[in-house]
């Protein structure tokens, strides 16, 4: 292949990585509607992130498979998510803070989401199109969903102090 010619694996991957930010997308901007501090760049960013991650991942063990005996070269699809769910909850931790004049707990939903925007990347990334779409529309219906059921009874995240 000479260096002008298109490379249709990446822009195959593009497309996922366009997918999987436009899913992360509608999650944060539930966030961002919510007022809450990782909204919808974080979301974004973080699908596509995880995405990019795993698609990386592909390509080194083709690579690799092609330059190095099969013996040699061993490799666990499940480290590649481990990696991605390890950096991702650093992030989620950094958005949960205890309110200093109520006590209370800020930050797990958000948390939660940036997670979930993750596995919706890692989803795309290993072309699971179904279960990336659903996801986000079961994590749109959630967080939208049950804040409506939540006010209507009063609870309103009483444990968390979240909306």
């Amino acid at each position: 292949m000479n260096e002008w010619s298109i490379d249709w694996i990446q822009v195959h991957i593009l497309g996922q990585l366009l997918l999987a930010m436009v899913l992360g997308g509608l999650i944060g901007l539930d966030r961002e509607l919510a007022d809450r501090p990782a909204g919808l760049r974080t979301h974004i960013l973080v699908a596509g992130a995880a995405t990019l991650f795993v698609s990386l991942g592909d390509i080194l063990v083709d690579h690799f498979n092609l330059s190095v005996s099969h013996d040699i070269l061993r490799t666990d699809p499940i480290r590649l998510i481990e990696a991605v769910s390890t950096g991702i909850s650093f992030l989620g931790v950094g958005t949960i803070i205890r309110g200093t004049s109520d006590g209370k707990i800020h930050g797990l939903t958000t948390a939660a989401s940036i997670l979930v925007a993750a596995g919706i990347g890692v989803s795309v990334a290993i072309s699971q199109f179904i279960l990336a779409v659903g996801m986000t529309l079961l994590v749109l219906l959630i967080l939208r969903g049950l804040h409506l059921v939540e006010e209507k009874m009063g609870w309103n995240n009483r444990d968390t102090g979240e909306t």
